[in-house]
């Protein structure tokens, strides 16, 4: 991989040495590396605009073109707020900041064309938006449009501008600069037999996707890259642990083993048991530790395969034990357990606390 991947953080444009505390701080993030999996929890879908009149009928954030036509600021010391009315073709909504007033006063420019997102509520007879995104629309340039990326933010990053719009700037910084320079780390095979994306588009796509679709493509490859990773590094320790940890070897299959099976078992097993007795037993036989989950609906049997597996070890001279994560869960084990071995010469007891 690019060594560029491992750039600190403040060498990013736009980032420098304050921000760049705030963010290794907050959200640990250190270098481009992190700043590229820091991924947005969920997309806006940017490619519809509403009506004025048409927000009391939308449920949730609604996105507008208008222009500003007042602003004043209303009230004293911390209730202080800004207020301005936004305006299209269609009819008129408040616009409402309670935080840096005198700051975004000056930022806004009455009788020019805005791209307004936010969330309505009604007051009364009257709509308003909080705190809405606005971006100034020059003439002749084409509107961006399409998926939006959300990203966590803290309040800490907020006041250094580092809100989910500010993180996605940064990210939009530094996509050009890392695009076709990120080493695919799955073989070919893998990518071409599950059909998945490569890794650099996809570290691109899940950041700025082109529909819903190529976003959850991009979060699949993600998703099962993580996963198959973890699962090659249990499969190492697996093997660094049987290697270095001796186990029992249970070389027959005893008398109360064959003697349950024949004339105790309270119920015909099925085949999926049948089977997973099989390889347990043959784990059982080879020496080595055994790391084993099995995995059933209720009511499937998982308590009998236990104790089957049980009886391997004590027709071999040992003794055994189940633990329950609770007390109750161990005391119906126990009743169980009990009633399946009563005619049977096993000694069965509980240990609790």
């Amino acid at each position: 991989m690019s060594v560029i991947i491992d750039t600190p953080i403040e060498y990013l444009k736009g980032i420098g040495p304050k921000k760049a505390v705030a963010l290794k701080k907050e959200i640990n993030v250190k270098t481009y590396r992190d700043l590229l999996h820091y991924f947005p929890f969920r997309y806006v879908d940017r490619t519809q605009f509403h009506k004025v009149i048409d927000i009391p009928g939308i449920e949730g954030y609604v996105q507008l073109k208008g222009a500003i036509y007042s602003i004043k600021e209303v009230g004293v010391g911390r209730g202080k707020r800004l207020q301005a009315v936004f305006r299209d073709d269609s009819g008129v909504v408040e616009l409402i900041w309670f935080k840096g007033a005198s700051w975004i006063k000056k930022s806004l420019k009455t009788g020019v064309t805005y791209k307004l997102y936010g969330k309505a509520k009604q007051f009364g007879m009257k709509w308003n938006i909080s705190h809405p995104e606005l971006e100034q629309i020059v003439p002749q340039q084409a509107i961006e449009s399409g998926l939006q990326s959300v990203y966590h933010s803290t309040e800490t990053l907020t006041r250094h501008f580092l809100h989910t719009k500010g993180i996605e700037k940064a990210i939009k910084g530094l996509l050009p600069l890392i695009h076709n320079k990120l080493d695919e780390n799955l073989p070919d095979w893998i990518v071409s037999d599950l059909r998945l994306m490569g890794k650099n588009e996809s570290l691109i796509a899940i950041h700025s996707p082109k529909s819903f679709d190529h976003a959850k493509k991009a979060q699949v490859r993600v998703k099962f890259e993580e996963l198959f990773f973890l699962q090659l590094e249990l499969l190492v320790r697996k093997q660094i642990t049987q290697k270095k940890i001796k186990g029992y070897t249970f070389g027959v299959v005893g008398d109360q083993f064959t003697d349950f099976y024949a004339n105790h078992v309270p119920f015909e097993l099925t085949g999926a048991q049948k089977r997973v007795l099989k390889e347990i037993r043959r784990d059982m036989q080879t020496g080595i530790h055994m790391n084993r989950l099995l995995q059933g609906d209720v009511g499937s049997g998982k308590t009998l395969v236990a104790l089957m597996t049980m009886l391997f070890a004590i027709g071999n001279g040992y003794q055994a034990c189940i633990m329950a994560p609770t007390e109750i869960l161990a005391r119906q084990h126990y009743i169980s357990i009990c009633e399946m071995l009563e005619k049977m010469d096993i000694k069965v007891d509980i240990l609790t606390g």
